[in-house]
């Protein structure tokens, strides 16, 4: 696959990038709308990559460092450009990005019940570690 793996350009990428997002995460909660997640991540850091071709979005990866821990957000893959490696080519981008800035683990969430994304994930070294994520909407 011939698509290039570039920083996230807000005025380039940001409809695109909306749709994409709608089209593979649907996103019924709120506070997860594509607009919101783009300007809070904009606003914080540039670790959000985009994969295009000929100007057309087909996939996407942010990506968080806190001195800490690293994070996986937000891998998407147009559906009919799945199943080539982009997804692969997203992730290890980024991976690569946290290792450079000094990052040592890397976590990520997914579904419980999402196994195509867990195998994805498994087949990268990733394992499930015992552990509950919580959560709470800050309003």
């Amino acid at each position: 696959m011939s698509a290039s793996i570039v920083t996230y350009d807000d005025a380039r990428h940001r409809g695109r990038v909306s749709a994409l997002w709608r089209e593979v995460f649907g996103y019924p909660a709120a506070y997860n709308d594509p607009a919101c997640a783009i300007d809070r991540k904009i606003a914080v850091d540039d670790f959000f990559w985009v994969a295009e071709d000929g100007g057309d979005v087909l996939g996407t990866i942010m990506a968080g460092y806190d001195g800490h821990r690293g994070w996986i957000y937000s891998l998407a893959v147009a559906r009919d450009r799945r199943g080539h490696g982009l997804g692969s080519r997203l992730l290890n981008h980024a991976l690569a990005a946290l290792k450079a800035r000094g990052c040592v683990k890397v976590n990520l969430q997914i579904h419980e019940s999402n196994e195509a994304v867990r195998r994805f994930y498994e087949a990268h070294g990733f394992t499930a570690e015992p552990r509950l994520s919580m959560g709470k909407v800050l309003e």
